[in-house]
């Protein structure tokens, strides 16, 4: 397969490089990774090893069977304008955060998929990326059911050695994907812990209270997620990527804007149209959005 990973970061780059073992890559990013990419392939260490050579742009190439959007979601509208440009047959969004899929599939003439990502990625420096622990990806039909699409892209991910799952669940694997993202991100982000810390004390109880707010907000949207479930998906992830910096808590401690908007503000705007209450998950995103500020990042 042919494919496209716009957004070269951590998380794109350990992708693409691992799609690259079995299919034709080009990674999108920036420069110097672009360049150094060209120059000498991407190497990728850790928990996977390797040494790839996809190709690497500035800009996505005319068309491509896949693309792979990885972008941090403020940077979705953006993706969408560049990829409108070419031709795909199918995007897959494996982003933070809600509202990327609807905003792809309003911009590209493509099959549109959801998907998440729980593979953990470093970009260590340009042309190194080191994967810090194997997770899996779930994809499938944005709103449910069965897909075609959602098999041939599973497929050749499987053919890479990526672990995947196709599901025909995609709208409750993304509120629940949601309740981990809003426990785990931006509990350590503010706290400066790793994700191994959320497994007890003051910090657990928070993580805990933020994901269970996304369960009651998922429900009032009729996504049916009890609390202990969205808690016992924050307590899993949080333990099986103890030893992780937690991507919100990478863009902090590099002083860039965070994905706060489509993660706890997302949580906030949809539970005053439901009228529910979410004071931790409110509290956390005023904070960021405070720090943004004061970093002159927002």
């Amino acid at each position: 397969m042919d494919v496209v990973v716009f957004g070269a970061g951590s998380l794109g780059s350990l992708i693409g490089g691992l799609l690259a073992r079995a299919h034709d890559v080009t990674l999108v990013g920036r420069d110097p990774h672009v360049q150094r990419v060209r120059e000498r392939g991407l190497d990728i260490e850790g928990a996977v090893e390797a040494t790839v050579t996809p190709e690497a742009r500035l800009d996505p190439p005319e068309s491509a069977n896949l693309a792979v959007v990885c972008v941090k979601a403020f940077d979705t509208e953006a993706a969408a304008d560049a990829l409108a440009d070419t031709d795909h047959d199918i995007c897959l969004s494996v982003q933070n955060g809600m509202g990327n899929e609807e905003l792809l599939a309003d911009r590209l003439d493509a099959t549109v998929l959801a998907g998440t990502c729980t593979y953990g990625a470093v970009l260590v420096e340009p042309g190194v990326v080191r994967c810090t622990g194997i997770g899996e990806v779930v994809l499938g039909a944005q709103n449910g059911g069965h897909d075609e699409s959602a098999d041939r892209v599973g497929a050749a991910f499987d053919d890479a050695g990526i672990v995947t799952t196709v599901g025909e669940d995609m709208p409750r694997r993304l509120w629940e994907k949601l309740a981990v993202n809003a426990g785990i991100n931006a509990t350590t982000a503010l706290a400066r812990v790793e994700n191994g810390a959320l497994l007890d004390g003051d910090a657990n109880a928070v993580a805990t209270d933020a994901g269970q707010e996304v369960a009651r907000v998922a429900r009032a949207e009729g996504v049916e997620i009890a609390d202990s479930e969205a808690a016992a998906a924050v307590e899993r992830v949080a333990e099986a990527t103890a030893e992780n910096t937690s991507s919100m808590q990478q863009d902090v401690l590099a002083e860039r804007r965070t994905e706060v908007d489509a993660i706890g503000g997302y949580v906030v705007e949809r539970a005053r149209e439901n009228g529910v209450s979410v004071p931790v998950n409110e509290t956390l995103t005023r904070l960021f959005r405070a720090w943004e500020r004061g970093r002159g990042v927002r």
